[in-house]
């Protein structure tokens, strides 16, 4: 009997082990775990991405209202991530972050997203509506960064040189008139 407890405890554990590591994992694992499965880079934290997306969740909580405008044009909410693309996914209802996710996946636009190219960093966030008990969810996912350029010297005072607009040369006045050339 003793072992039959034992063994029938170990089993539980086993076969709860991976729901309990999925519950806990980091979002930005969960959707890398999604993206090698077809193909695409994994995806770091970003805390610029989440704070963005915990503005995003924050107001559509406060506002009781799902919408990717509560606060703003997308782009202009994006901007100081310096990204290249970047993408966002809203969600409400769902107690769990694998359980949004797995609406996301199921969802064209939103896996789409999920899936972007060159994504490479993400910000996740939830808020709890106090009005009417909903959990708001947001997501932004960035990619094509630009790399750092290489220090050059000369290569910089040519660009500067090329970029300064030339001075005109002065033409003569074809009539003045209160002390204006026209």
């Amino acid at each position: 009997m003793h072992f039959t407890k034992k063994l029938l405890l170990g089993l539980f554990l086993c076969l709860s082990a991976p729901a309990f590591a999925q519950t806990s994992a980091d979002p930005a694992a969960l959707i890398s775990d999604f993206r090698l499965q077809h193909r695409e880079g994994r995806v770091k934290s970003d805390a610029t991405l989440k704070r963005i997306a915990q503005n995003q969740a924050n107001a559509m909580a406060a506002k009781g209202l799902m919408d990717h405008d509560v606060l703003g044009a997308f782009s202009s909410r994006v901007a100081p991530a310096n990204a290249g693309r970047a993408a966002e996914n809203i969600a409400y209802g769902y107690d769990s972050f694998p359980k949004t996710l797995d609406q996301w996946i199921n969802s064209s636009g939103h896996r789409k997203n999920l899936l972007m190219h060159e994504g490479e960093r993400v910000g996740v966030a939830s808020a709890k509506s106090s009005a009417n008990g909903r959990t708001y969810w947001a997501m932004v996912i960035a990619g094509d960064y630009e790399k750092p350029k290489p220090a050059n010297t000369k290569g910089a005072k040519a660009r500067t040189a090329a970029a300064k607009p030339k001075a005109s040369a002065p033409r003569a006045c074809r009539l003045k008139l209160l002390g204006l050339c026209l």
